[in-house]
């Protein structure tokens, strides 16, 4: 394994900590711009999120609706009262020719809401898996800080935003800054900064995402237009 991300996976909480968890339950609060423009501003503001950390899968529970989301690669689902309300097979087909401007349907806006919240959650622990491509980049240095970096190839099993994506490490072991581009709204080029690390159990994780524009030159456009907004109330692990 590459030692700096050795090093990051022990800041976490370490790899045999994680590796006992079966699910993360989260109460969050989201919202951004990103969600009014595709058409959903308040779709997933308030909601209880349950995470798998053995495969990918990943569920939905706004707190003021009667219905419930279930997400797998290749299905995305809305269920009411346990039984299937709708369903989109093979979600990622579904965004052939979109454009930055096109609207999403409530599951094409629950599918990329879905597959990238499992990512954020378990990362940086799933690198530990060879089928992840990793190497260590220049350092970069922001606001007075200087972090290390990281290059990830995601393997093509797994459903995120983009192949190739980038993680900033602080002198702790923490991430800091996670750089992508989103295939699904034009391959437009992100930079989501996490802030707040809570430990739960051993395990640390960031109670405040946000999600901004990035330029050409690697800098991002802060505070506006704030893209996604994540913020964690609560978290409970399952063994």
């Amino acid at each position: 394994m590459n030692t700096l991300l050795e090093q990051s996976i022990k800041a976490h909480g370490g790899l045999a900590n994680w590796n006992k968890l079966n699910w993360v339950k989260l109460c969050t609060k989201i919202s951004g711009l990103l969600w009014q423009m595709k058409g959903h501003p308040n779709l997933l503001n308030d909601t209880t999120i349950i995470v798998d950390t053995k495969k990918q899968y990943i569920s939905y529970k706004p707190k003021r609706e009667d219905w419930f989301t279930s997400f797998e690669p290749n299905r995305v689902a809305v269920h009411l009262s346990n039984n299937t309300n709708e369903e989109l097979l093979n979600p990622r087909q579904s965004f052939a020719n979109h454009t930055k401007e096109t609207k999403w349907t409530r599951l094409q806006m629950i599918y990329f809401a879905s597959y990238a919240m499992w990512n954020y959650i378990n990362i940086p622990f799933v690198f530990a898996n060879s089928d992840y491509e990793v190497k260590e980049m220049e350092t970069w240095k922001e606001n007075g800080e200087t972090w290390k970096r990281i290059q990830v190839i995601f393997p093509n099993h797994i459903v995120t935003h983009s192949h190739k994506q980038t993680f900033y490490i602080d002198e702790t072991g923490l991430i800091r800054r996670h750089d992508y581009n989103v295939e699904l709204i034009g391959n437009g080029r992100s930079s989501h900064y996490l802030y707040d690390y809570q430990e739960v159990n051993g395990i640390k994780f960031p109670t405040k995402r946000r999600v901004f524009a990035r330029l050409e030159d690697n800098t991002s456009l802060q505070p506006e237009p704030l893209l996604v907004s994540i913020d964690v109330t609560d978290i409970e692990l399952v063994f």
